[in-house]
């Protein structure tokens, strides 16, 4: 039997790779490191809980480009699984980040950026005002991510994608009224409108006018007893 070694880590190799890089399998990178085969997928599935690779039967491992989403997401989960109060601090840090990044998000936003931004809005009112109503989340999220989709900082678009999820996870996705619904995507139409116009300070403003309306949002526990 091969004697697990500790000299080879399977993150490290990962970290020393090309970007989508094809992986040699498990019984390959067992004999050429000497590491034993269920240490290193020990290893393996750690990767994969970081997102790191990408795991399939007929096409085996496969490095994924980096994203700090999916270990935010790990982290934060298991968070509010022990307490629900750390959807609404994680919240805070993710209105944080969006104000801190504003200026260099929309600064590079292109014509073509603008215009999709533009799209998402005309869809989600077209949505709002479809019988039956439906709720345009997707759009939603779509949107946010989209205005900070050239922030150079992994970290921050990290934190960002890992906000919807969590935001989809305590079920803020779904049908909250469609006085509030018609209310958030007014000033989203506001926010493009200003993007569109140049004047990222006025868009600044509105996108506090926006992060105030989810205090607002029907069944939403208040502070205090957050």
């Amino acid at each position: 039997m091969m004697k697990a070694t500790t000299s080879f880590h399977f993150l490290d190799y990962l970290a020393n790779g090309i970007q989508d890089e094809r992986l040699p399998s498990l019984e390959a990178l067992s004999a050429e490191h000497g590491i034993s085969a269920s240490v290193l997928r020990e290893q393996l599935q750690v990767a994969r809980a970081l997102g790191l690779v990408e795991v399939r039967p007929r096409t085996g491992i496969r490095r994924l480009p980096y994203s700090f989403a999916p270990a935010v997401r790990q982290s934060l989960f298991y968070a509010m699984a022990r307490d629900a109060h750390s959807f609404d601090q994680f919240a805070d840090v993710r209105r944080h980040l969006e104000r801190a990044y504003w200026s260099e998000a929309v600064e590079k936003l292109t014509q073509e950026d603008i215009a999709e931004l533009r799209q998402l809005v005309t869809r989600a009112q077209q949505m709002l005002s479809d019988t039956p109503i439906q709720v345009p989340h997707s759009e939603h999220r779509q949107l946010h991510l989209a205005i900070y989709q050239h922030v150079a900082n992994p970290f921050v678009i990290g934190l960002l994608e890992a906000y919807w999820s969590a935001y989809e996870a305590v079920g803020l996705n779904r049908y909250t009224g469609i006085d509030y619904l018609e209310q958030v995507w007014a000033v989203h139409d506001q926010i493009v409108a200003a993007i569109a116009a140049g004047d990222f300070d006025l868009g600044h403003r509105l996108l506090n006018d926006h992060f105030a309306l989810i205090e607002q949002l029907p069944g939403r526990p208040a502070k205090e007893s957050r």
